[in-house]
């Protein structure tokens, strides 16, 4: 395993109805942040794939999210984790781009930047979304409970639920992850 790629709000930190707007609106979930470390330490390169729709609809700009993104790194750092890659989409739903998820873009941005293949790489996510684009590259969809998982869950067809690995939230898939690596 020498990729993992997370989605940002509802994986790594709280999301919010209102969407994130601002660097002060950002707190990390318990534990995501020791996660991530973690799989650095185990030597996997981590990076973020993030539909943020708020700029599309005026709510924030490309400096706020920035400085979202300064927040995860920092506190991040502080309890040595990194992020290699944020790749974001900042498109409203009905744009039709390439990026937002379920589309593959981001993800493919991703391979772009790291080198690293997407082939049976983790990405963890929770929504249907975040599934759907990680199937549609060859990576391996995980779903966490955090978030909008558990809906996500309970609207899962069976045979879909029966093919993907679901975890409480992202500190139980990194365990998962690293008990099989």
């Amino acid at each position: 395993m020498k990729l993992v790629v997370l989605d940002r709000d509802g994986v790594i930190n709280y999301d919010s109805e209102e969407y994130i707007k601002s660097a002060r609106e950002w707190e990390p979930i318990p534990g995501s942040l020791e996660a991530i470390a973690r799989l650095n330490n185990a030597g996997v390169t981590v990076a973020v794939a993030t539909n943020q729709s708020a700029i599309a609809r005026g709510l924030c700009d490309l400096d706020d999210l920035n400085a979202i993104h300064q927040t995860l790194r920092s506190r991040l750092n502080a309890v040595g984790g990194r992020v290699e890659v944020i790749a974001f989409c900042q498109h409203a739903p009905g744009q039709n781009c390439d990026c937002r998820k379920p589309k593959a873009g981001l993800l493919k941005e991703i391979r772009r930047r790291t080198g690293i293949s997407l082939s049976d790489a983790p990405v963890i996510g929770d929504s249907r979304r975040d599934l759907d684009a990680a199937a549609s590259v060859g990576a391996r969809p995980i779903l966490v409970r955090t978030g909008q998982g558990e809906e996500t869950e309970r609207n899962l067809p069976p045979a879909l639920a029966a093919e993907i690995a679901i975890f409480d939230d992202l500190a139980a898939a990194v365990d998962g992850l690293l008990e099989h690596a």
